[in-house]
């Protein structure tokens, strides 16, 4: 169940991360909120992961999941961002990693 909590930590910050860019500096109030909320079910989820999980563990895992792999997903599928082919090599050794992590924790 850890594990399962640091994911939905991790999808909810990308939640968070897209709804505040959508927010345009926090002046649209739906995306605004849904900022908010997303945030605090993202730290929610872990502080529960972090219950039994080492936090040199879930913290690099969760901004691997939220801040980092999911992020970039959503910026140039729905934002349209540009990045050059190294960067996605760096996007997979990323993805490797949190797979390396979670499987030798």
């Amino acid at each position: 169940m850890t594990w399962f909590y640091l994911v939905i930590a991790g999808i909810f910050e990308v939640v968070w991360a897209t709804t505040m860019k959508l927010s345009h500096g926090f002046s649209q109030l739906g995306y605004s909120l849904a900022t908010l909320i997303g945030m605090s079910l993202s730290f929610g989820f872990l502080a529960l992961a972090t219950k039994h999980l080492p936090l040199s563990i879930a913290y690099p895992v969760w901004t691997g999941i939220g801040g980092a792999v999911s992020s970039i997903i959503i910026g140039v599928t729905l934002f349209h961002d540009q990045l050059s082919p190294a960067t996605w090599i760096f996007v997979g050794l990323l993805v490797i990693s949190i797979l390396g992590i979670k499987l030798t924790s």
